[in-house]
């Protein structure tokens, strides 16, 4: 069992060697990576008469270009996303005998867990806590009780982003020109919270906080703190995605790509660390339940885009993606659903 990296990280001077990449796969100068210029920053308080059209006009430009933009006025109270935000930094600063019975390597067994994760044999320069929200009632009882008020505020948080991520939802729907709610019900049943925390690292070029991947579900939403540390693989170069107060970057993820048929685009995407400063993120996860079938919406095929992708369930491509976690260098999971 690995030992929390929060608690030892701090009072050392070099990367111990189960810590360091293979030297091409190390960020090295990308870690200061140019900002990607070209990842929109959409206001959701836009959507309505000429505005609408324009707004979801940028968000499906995004999602077939990058497969990530950010959205500002979303609607999820500020205040919360502070307050939710200082919650887990609490958590992760408490001692460690108060989070040891959360720790757990075993991604199936826990509502909530606490765990340090490895890529291909390396370890990452994180640790993470992870939630399953949805079903909320019956997952809330596995959750912490501590911090004060932990159940509170997370059930809020989570609700919140719940709402928001429905709602854009149903825009990518209209920009589909499919039926609006396509994607509620099985499509979306379940919601999981992941939160990193990425302690300073003494020497950035050799590690990863995350390593390069598209994400299984079908959609990502990301509240960074105002630290930078993310970023996305376009045009065959790594490039940052600037952290901007109070936005969610929003992923289009496997699961989305493939019911468009491809039209959308899987965001590709990392984590790097830095020597100075301690950084959280909280990543919520919008998945379809484990027994939905995903495959190409019919009305996005024709005969000039027919069909790009096999029909699978759900659980089985979840249980391929996490039985195969993949160094920077790899294909995605979806390259062997592709026909």
């Amino acid at each position: 069992m690995l030992t929390r990296l929060s608690s030892w990280s701090r009072n050392v001077q070099s990367v111990p060697p189960n810590y360091v990449l293979p030297e091409d796969q190390r960020p090295g100068g990308d870690v200061a990576a140019p900002v990607c210029k070209d990842i929109p920053v959409i206001d959701l308080s836009q959507l309505s008469g000429l505005d609408r059209v324009e707004t979801i006009q940028l968000i499906m430009k995004a999602n077939m270009d990058l497969g990530m933009f950010q959205v500002i006025n979303h609607g999820v109270p500020e205040e919360l996303m502070d307050e939710t935000m200082n919650l887990f930094k609490e958590f992760f600063n408490m001692p460690a005998e108060d989070k040891a019975m959360y720790y757990s390597e075993d991604g199936t067994s826990k509502g909530f867990r606490i765990y340090t994760s490895s890529m291909k044999g390396v370890n990452t320069w994180k640790d993470s806590v992870r939630h399953i929200c949805e079903p909320l009632e019956d997952n809330i009882q596995s959750w912490p009780e501590k911090p004060a008020r932990y159940r509170e505020v997370v059930r809020a948080y989570s609700v919140e982003v719940r709402k928001l991520s429905l709602r854009i939802l149903d825009l990518v729907c209209e920009g589909l020109g499919i039926e609006s709610g396509y994607f509620r019900d099985e499509l979306s049943k379940f919601q999981e919270l992941l939160v990193h925390n990425y302690p300073p690292c003494p020497e950035p070029g050799l590690v990863l906080g995350v390593g390069g991947h598209t994400d299984p579900s079908l959609l990502t939403l990301l509240q960074q703190q105002d630290v930078y540390g993310l970023q996305i693989f376009k045009g065959g170069q790594w490039l940052g995605v600037e952290p901007i107060p109070h936005a969610f970057v929003i992923n289009i993820s496997d699961q989305l790509e493939v019911i468009s048929n491809g039209k959308l685009k899987s965001a590709r995407h990392r984590v790097v660390t830095n020597a100075d400063i301690a950084r959280t993120s909280l990543v919520t996860f919008i998945n379809p339940s484990l027994e939905s079938i995903i495959e190409p919406e019919k009305a996005l095929e024709s005969a000039s885009e027919p069909q790009l992708f096999k029909s699978f369930r759900f659980k089985e491509y979840r249980d391929i993606y996490f039985a195969n976690l993949r160094d920077p260098n790899d294909a995605t999971t979806l390259d062997a659903y592709k026909l």
